[in-house]
């Protein structure tokens, strides 16, 4: 069954370990830097706005994900001061901004305007350059290892009409699954899972009015809960959890890929994509076969 609980005595290995997050001053971000307080972690917060809260163990740095500098200096940041990065949650983001069927157009030359691309820079690449830092460190650190957890949605693997948002969290989910097998065949012991958050009650979501819609809500501490589990638990990789109404769901490894093969058919998929390109990797480096060769050949 893929549905799993979280008990307070889960969390206790976060205990004195040092957790970097971004997008924690607020929303689910805010209710993850109180899940890790209380269970008794160092916590390094960057974000745009400032934290409203003050802990002993809770440093906060002005980050804007987009700006690879600010990524630099929170990283430098944390590990001066706690010496090591145990756990990374690449978390900020912000709403859609274009459905692409909305036409906005140059009032001085009249031509059809670019669609912004803020949501990709921040859901997206803000994403994957803070958890590119996370590797960085986790990989040259004394011992090495730790983990990551990227904020997906329940979008990452729905239709939802919201289109640049929606295909930023397609990403997030898109970027694990790309990343982890690469990590596993490396022997890197870095840990990478993503949350899929349904509707949670935050800022951006008001309780009042998702009630009078009548749809089942989350408060914001219980993914925080489900970002702090992914943490501690360190039999869970390239894992995707899904949450609804307060209840957790593991469904990339239970859910999602047993679900393809069966669409499929077992006699008709005789490999899946990543054993497909290791028996051809071993093979390319087994015949000396390489990008350049076949550049230069052409």
């Amino acid at each position: 069954m893929s549905q799993f609980h979280i008990h307070d005595t889960d969390l206790a290995p976060l205990k004195d370990r040092t957790v970097l997050l971004t997008g924690g001053s607020s929303g689910i971000g805010l209710a993850t830097t109180q899940v890790l307080l209380s269970a008794g972690a160092y916590v390094v917060v960057g974000d745009t706005n400032p934290c409203p809260i003050t802990h002993a163990r809770l440093t906060f740095k002005p980050t804007n994900v987009t700006i690879w500098r600010d990524l630099l200096d929170l990283f430098a940041l944390a590990q001066e001061r706690h010496a090591r990065i145990d756990h990374v949650f690449a978390n900020a983001g912000i709403s859609g901004r274009t459905n692409y069927l909305d036409e906005v157009f140059d009032e001085g030359t009249g031509e059809l305007k670019e669609p912004t691309r803020a949501v990709y820079e921040i859901n997206l690449m803000g994403m994957i350059n803070t958890s590119y830092l996370a590797l960085h460190y986790m990989r040259r650190q004394d011992p090495p290892g730790g983990s990551i957890v990227c904020t997906a949605s329940g979008s990452s693997f729905q239709r939802f009409g919201v289109s640049d948002y929606t295909t930023t969290k397609h990403g997030v989910l898109g970027w694990m699954r790309g990343v982890v097998p690469n990590l596993l065949s490396e022997n890197i012991p870095v840990r990478i899972n993503c949350i899929g958050p349904s509707w949670t009650i935050t800022g951006l979501v008001p309780q009042d009015l998702v009630d009078k819609a009548g749809v089942e809500w989350q408060p914001a501490e219980a993914v925080g809960r489900q970002v702090a589990y992914l943490m501690s638990d360190g039999a869970r990789n390239g894992q995707f959890i899904y949450s609804s109404g307060g209840r957790n769901y593991e469904i990339e490894e239970s859910v999602l890929l047993p679900a393809a093969r069966k669409a499929c058919g077992v006699a008709e998929v005789q490999v899946n994509e990543q054993e497909a390109f290791e028996k051809l990797k071993q093979l390319a480096n087994e015949i000396g076969f390489n990008e350049g060769q076949k550049a230069s050949a052409s």
